[in-house]
């Protein structure tokens, strides 16, 4: 048994909740450790108690106080003897000090938490002292005398004498009275012995927010690597003839051998070049280290270096980076002497070394582009032109009328250009009040608004009557919907010599130079998210403006472990062989891994976050094949595009929060041959709350900025303007070095989901039946309960019916209890992971080659007159089934108007009497009486049923539609 006790000082609170249902609390203090419970006295109708008790356990065992937490719960008595909890807290190990420590009187602030479940709210927090002694302890304090005591106690601060004194002080009234006379002799303490004696270890908390997350690198396996970073070296000898050397350093370990660059006529190079060797490649005991001088027939020994693999120190993050060291270079066998000094360090250490990203790998071969890096998608703004007005034009030919329309163009990224309607004006001041919209990327720097004035003379024949360019960095930004000033722009003409000649003489004279004019109004939308997109699988719907951005609701981990089971995928140097990597995307940041060379089971086992905005958005990954690295005879492999090995799409929303989820997702692609899988991709995803009840509040918000809502687009100019932001992150990125290609941006963002597809159109197709499938279900159930199939379950019906036709108030409040008991009990049946492409969901095996031919084939078609003819009758064909539904329905909606538009009067003079009779039945008969005909004849037995379809009916298909006059 242990002569251990432990001390809990129960001090004050502050700020707890009312729970008593009168404003207030009755709270006492109940603390739980090693099998003990103990509490503290009650403190009637006081939302800041004060107890300052000290409760006292004894310790079974030494190890409980360095590994059992203490559990402390905050409660309120109300009345009838019931309690309720106001809060708790758990006090972790570290914050156990020793008596006789000047830190274990130091108050520790406690927040306490609701154990409410989803809403996890901190209310109130609660100041305590902990600390432990054992029995030697008391007995040296029960033999020192009084003097010592007081000596003793004038050195103690004042909190910590007040707590000592217990309960007791509260409770005979001397408390104000005792503090103030310990607080003098503490203040005549510490100005002189406190600053010399206190040589005792303080307990202190790590300063960080509340809302701040702990970062782990913990979803991907740790890889171990040999990092050797070479720096310079000095006093090298000289070894050409021209009185320098050509130096580099070969790094060799086992059949592992890399170089460095060749420094030409330097004999005190710098490469600052990093190596990162895999573990699973050092196949021997040492680390050769040789610098050479390159010549053209023989390289020349400059000097050695040698490791021992074991002995090497290993750093683990967050440690600082290994400092490098000189080291003299050794001379080695018949070699000519060694001469000068070498700087390097080497290490152990993981995929999470600072040094990584930018180290040489033996599993990328080497080169540089094949490391991984971040990208970010530039910043998009939406750029609105709105074209009012031109004054005093120019025409371009006498006696003619011109036809003047306005040509707008702008350059970024990609070009793009709008043009206004052809308008005549006797006047020569043509107005046109269109509105253009464009996207431009940040940065502004070297963009320009290209605005011409053209006259058309012919079909395909403009003539410029005046232009001007408008930088972008002059347009005014805007975050709302306040309107922007128009401006007037001077136009420019196209000049001859004749007009050179004729402005020079202006000048000298100093008349004033005339210039046509045009009136626009532009500016950068910054209240609009860009879509560059597609909105089912969309990764961001922050606007551009970042004014307006919200703060981060979850944070996204993502480890990207590796692939396995891959499909070689090209041919270099006589065999089959795949270089995969991989891509993430959600919202603008990009991430891609390293190329992991001739491997079909890969391991990349890189760990990346992201910010979470909104929980309902799309994280893709995709994995391709690196076809631009050289083979061994320096010659680019087959084809200049990297291929597609498969993609994947993880929906957040399907995601639980604080949860790791550890899936293999088979990487499927869809081919004109047809859908095959290439392999898998092992995937780790964690999504951690920030904020439960803005994560919460995100579902009850609109999917797109106010904007969006407030001014929205012409239906016309939204994928336009889709396809023209698509071009520009597509152009932006491939100038990234190294560079996201082409058709891995396009197929990351599903460039040609909007092209035609007869698999995709029946796919769409039984999408909708599948939704209607549930409402049909519905009409059989009601249907069978018409017929009397199951009598018990038809009176049960109506036997509720007449419930709720009686009592109407109950109809909402029963239909919202059966949709929480469905929402319950489907709850059992909810997906254990998140969802994945779903090849029979796509049609994807089910379409025969024609259909994916057609499907893979661009625009314009390069197939043959005879396949276009055929495909384009089996769109007629398809065309006409859907023209038929469209036709029936506007023919049954034309019915309802002929209700009472008299073209069949005797139609309308029955409806009219029967609204008539209707209306005066409906005055005289209570409408539950009526409701309750109308169900029991609805629900009547089969004997009374004749089997015809009912008189509404009739008449409303006897009703006339102008399907008649159609031609």
């Amino acid at each position: 048994m242990s002569n251990l006790k432990l001390v809990v000082e129960i001090l004050h609170a502050s700020n707890l909740s009312p729970k008593d249902g009168e404003g207030s609390a009755s709270a006492f203090v109940e603390v739980s450790f090693d099998a003990q419970r103990l509490r503290t006295r009650t403190k009637s109708k006081d939302l800041n108690p004060v107890w300052n008790e000290k409760l006292e356990f004894t310790v079974s065992d030494r190890e409980v106080l360095d590994e059992e937490y203490i559990e402390i719960n905050v409660y309120t008595e109300r009345k009838g003897g019931q309690r309720n909890l106001l809060g708790k807290a758990k006090v972790e190990p570290e914050h156990i000090r020793r008596s006789d420590s000047e830190s274990a009187r130091v108050p520790i602030p406690i927040p306490l938490e609701r154990g409410w479940g989803i809403f996890n709210t901190k209310k109130g927090e609660l100041f305590i002292n902990v600390y432990y002694y054992g029995e030697e302890h008391v007995i040296r304090r029960q033999q020192k005398g009084n003097q010592a005591s007081a000596y003793v106690s004038s050195a103690i601060p004042s909190e910590r004498r007040f707590s000592e004194k217990g309960p007791s002080s509260v409770a005979d009234g001397n408390f104000q009275h005792n503090h103030g006379q310990r607080s003098e002799i503490g203040t005549k303490w510490d100005s002189g012995v406190n600053s010399i004696m206190d040589f005792d270890v303080k307990a202190t908390t790590a300063s960080r927010r509340k809302d701040d997350l702990v970062l782990r690198h913990d979803l991907v396996t740790e890889m171990k690597y040999l990092f050797v970073r070479i720096e310079c070296a000095r006093g090298l000898a000289i070894r050409d003839a021209t009185g320098s050397s050509d130096p580099f350093v070969e790094v060799k370990v086992g059949n592992v051998k890399v170089e460095t660059a060749v420094i030409p006529q330097n004999l005190n190079p710098v490469w600052r070049e990093v190596f990162a060797i895999s573990e699973d490649r050092i196949g021997a005991e040492f680390l050769e280290i040789t610098v050479w001088d390159r010549d053209t027939v023989r390289n020349d020994f400059l000097g050695f270096l040698s490791f021992e693999i074991a002995e090497i120190p290993d750093r683990r993050p967050p440690d600082s980076t290994l400092a490098p060291q000189w080291y003299k270079l050794e001379s080695r066998g018949s070699h000519r002497r060694a001469q000068g000094e070498i700087m390097l360090s080497v290490w152990m250490g993981t995929q999470a070394d600072e040094a990584f990203p930018h180290a040489r790998q033996s599993d990328s071969g080497w080169l540089p582009h094949t490391r991984s890096k971040i990208y970010i998608s530039p910043r998009l703004w939406y750029l609105r032109v709105v074209v009012h007005e031109a004054q005093d034009l120019v025409p371009t030919k006498e006696n003619r009328m011109p036809e003047c329309s306005v040509r707008v163009e702008l350059s970024a990224g990609t070009t793009q250009v709008c043009r206004t309607r052809n308008v005549t004006d006797r006047r020569l001041s043509p107005r046109w009040d269109e509105e253009l919209l464009f996207v431009a990327a940040e940065p502004f720097a070297d963009e320009f608004l290209n605005v011409m004035v053209l006259d058309k003379m012919g079909a395909n024949r403009d003539e410029v009557m005046g232009f001007t360019k408008i930088p972008l960095n002059n347009v005014p930004k805007r975050a709302n919907h306040r309107p922007v000033d128009p401006r007037w722009y001077e136009l420019e003409r196209e000049k001859d010599l004749k007009d050179v000649a004729q402005d020079v003489a202006d000048k000298i004279k100093g008349h004033s130079k005339f210039m046509s004019r045009i009136h626009l109004t532009i500016c950068l939308e910054g209240g609009y998210h860009v879509l560059d997109e597609s909105t089912q699988y969309s990764s961001d719907m922050r606007p551009t403006d970042k004014r307006l951005w919200k703060p981060p609701v979850a944070m996204l981990e993502l480890g990207l472990l590796g692939a396995s089971g891959l499909i070689p995928m090209k041919t270099r140097d006589g065999r089959n062989c795949t270089d995969a990597y991989c891509v993430a995307k959600y919202g603008p940041k990009w991430v891609r891994t390293r190329t992991v060379m001739d491997s079909l089971s890969p391991k990349w086992n890189e760990q990346y976050t992201w910010d979470v905005y909104d929980p309902c958005t799309v994280l893709t990954v995709g994995v391709f094949d690196d076809n631009h690295l050289m083979s061994v005879s320096g010659e680019k492999v087959h084809g200049q595009k990297d291929d597609v090995i498969g993609k994947v799409r993880i929906r957040l929303s399907t995601l639980e929060t604080d949860r790791t989820y550890s899936h293999r997702y088979p990487l499927i692609v869809l081919e004109k041959s047809g859908v095959k899988m290439k392999g898998e991709i092992e995937l780790v995803v964690r999504l951690t709350c920030i904020n439960r009840f803005n994560i919460m509040q995100a579902y009850a918000m609109p999917l797109l900025p106010k904007m969006h809502y407030q001014k929205p687009f012409n239906v016309r100019h939204v994928e336009s303007l889709r396809e023209a932001a698509m071009r520009i992150v597509v152009s932006r990125l491939a100038r990234s070095e190294p560079p996201v290609r082409a058709e891995v941006v396009r197929f990351m963002l599903d460039v040609d989901s909007y092209r035609w597809s007869y698999r995709r159109s029946k796919a769409n197709y039984y999408r909708i039946n599948k939704v209607f499938s549930s409402c049909a279900s519905a009409l059989t159930w009601f249907q069978d309960i018409c017929d009397w199939k199951s009598p018990l379950t038809t009176i049960l019906v109506l036997f509720l019916y007449f419930i709720l036709v009686w009592y109407p108030e109950l109809i909402l409040p029963t239909f919202f209890l059966y949709m929480f008991l469905i929402g319950s009990w489907q709850y059992r049946f909810r997906p254990r992971h998140p969802p994945h492409m779903d090849v029979n969901l796509s049609l994807a095996d089910a379409s025969n080659s024609e259909e994916l031919d057609e499907e893979f084939d661009p625009i314009p078609s390069t197939k043959s007159s005879e396949t276009v003819r055929q495909r384009y009758d089996r769109l007629r064909a398809v065309a006409g089934r859907i023209q038929n539904v469209v036709g029936d329905l506007a023919t049954q909606l034309e019915r309802f108007h002929a209700l009472l538009n008299w073209r069949d009067p005797r139609a309308t003079t029955i409806f009219v009497l029967f609204c008539l009779l209707a209306a005066v039945a409906l005055y005289i008969i209570p409408f539950q009486v009526i409701a309750v005909l109308t169900g029991v004849y609805m629900l009547r037995p089969p004997r009374f049923r004749n089997g015809m379809p009912p008189v509404p009916l009739n008449f409303f298909r006897r009703l006339p539609a102008l399907s008649d006059r159609m031609i």
